[in-house]
């Protein structure tokens, strides 16, 4: 079955930086766009970024829109997600999914942004 497992995440300043990263199993990663989505405290889910299978298009969100980066590594089935310039309002539970509702995620990686 579908499995993806997140790392990465921590406690980082405001303009601090990190690097997320999925392990994917269970499925054919390398034909599969995939997705990051994340939960602020009290809030819902909201899609962060998206990249296509070979990872020739990637897609953000306004509000991270040239402060991170999505990328894929085909040959280990995995995701990443660089984030740079942190803001307070980017703490929350990082996940990545296979689609972009997030319906199928991973357990998540907490992320909190404080001075």
């Amino acid at each position: 079955q579908v499995q993806l497992v997140e790392s990465g995440g921590g406690l980082v300043q405001p303009g601090g930086s990190l690097r997320l990263s999925c392990a994917a199993s269970g499925f054919t990663f390398s034909v599969s766009a995939m997705y990051w989505v994340r939960q602020p405290p009290g809030k819902g889910l909201e899609w962060v970024s998206s990249i296509t299978p070979a990872g020739g298009g990637t897609y953000y969100a306004d509000s991270v829109k040239g402060r991170f980066t999505i990328s894929r590594d085909n040959a280990k089935n995995t995701l990443y997600l660089q984030m740079n310039q942190f803001k307070i309002e980017d703490t929350a539970v990082y996940y990545c999914a296979t689609d972009r509702q997030g319906a199928n995620r991973g357990q998540g990686t907490q992320v909190t942004v404080s001075s």
